[in-house]
């Protein structure tokens, strides 16, 4: 797998970006912040080169069911902070995502709801890949730790889109 450092023109491409952000929460705040602080290289990296960020990542193990305790609005708070950038968490089925302009003027990272509300995901689902995939122009595995499952957002996303690793999982 190529890094995405390799990739020469990154300038307003749909970069779908996956992490993990899977960070203990209690309530809504995040009690250890290490997996969030790992991947901020690649985000400023995806920035400098004016790319359009789309972020997918999980919390806990919801098992396809939405869970409000495991929403990603923490984390997306958090990486607003330390980005000083806004980001957008949309909550919407992902066959309205898809039909949706997930980016205006200002906005230059979105992220989805937790991957795993979504019983596809696990089931490593072609459909739900391809409906993934048809919102960006490139896929970047940042998910080190996820990468040895065969889901939707980290293996079958593989076959609709350019693949690369991020700078965190180039470390790794």
């Amino acid at each position: 797998m190529k890094s995405i450092k390799e990739e020469t023109n990154l300038n307003n491409k749909k970069i779908l970006l996956r992490l993990d952000l899977n960070v203990p929460l209690l309530g809504d705040k995040i009690t250890d912040t290490t997996r969030i602080d790992k991947i901020l290289p690649t985000l400023n990296f995806l920035i400098s080169q004016n790319a359009k960020i789309i972020i997918i990542s999980h919390v806990g193990r919801p098992k396809g069911k939405v869970i409000n305790e495991l929403s990603l609005k923490p984390i997306c708070k958090d990486l607003e902070i330390k980005l000083s950038q806004n980001i957008k968490l949309i909550s919407k089925d992902i066959k309205e995502i898809a039909s949706m302009d997930l980016f205006n003027n200002n906005e230059k990272i979105v992220m989805l709801e937790n991957i795993r509300f979504y019983p596809e995901e696990e089931k490593n689902n072609s459909q739900f890949a391809k409906q993934l995939a048809s919102l960006a122009d490139i896929y970047v595995n940042d998910a080190f730790s996820c990468s040895h499952r065969a889901h939707a957002s980290i293996d079958e996303i593989t076959n609709f889109l350019p693949c690369y690793s991020g700078l965190q999982l180039d470390l790794e």
